[in-house]
């Protein structure tokens, strides 16, 4: 369960990024371990691989709510 392992490792990471093409490649790394950790949830219906899943949803969230900025009132 090397994908377990390695999603793990990307969810305890301190998240400071210096550059908006850091945060790109942090929002796609995330997407790329949630889509891979539903394909053996599928077989597995294992719910901690759920979990795993959701809390890195929530990062993933949080930095494309960091990419999009503060809102312009005009």
């Amino acid at each position: 369960m090397e994908l377990i392992a390695k999603a793990q490792e990307f969810e305890q990471r301190k998240f400071k990024f210096k550059t908006t093409s850091d945060r790109i490649v942090a929002a796609r790394e995330a997407k790329d371990l949630i889509l891979s950790l539903n394909e053996i949830y599928k077989k597995k219906k294992d719910q901690k691989i759920m979990d795993l899943m959701k809390r890195l949803t929530a990062v993933k969230q949080k930095i494309e709510k960091r990419l999009k900025g503060v809102p312009l009132n005009a």
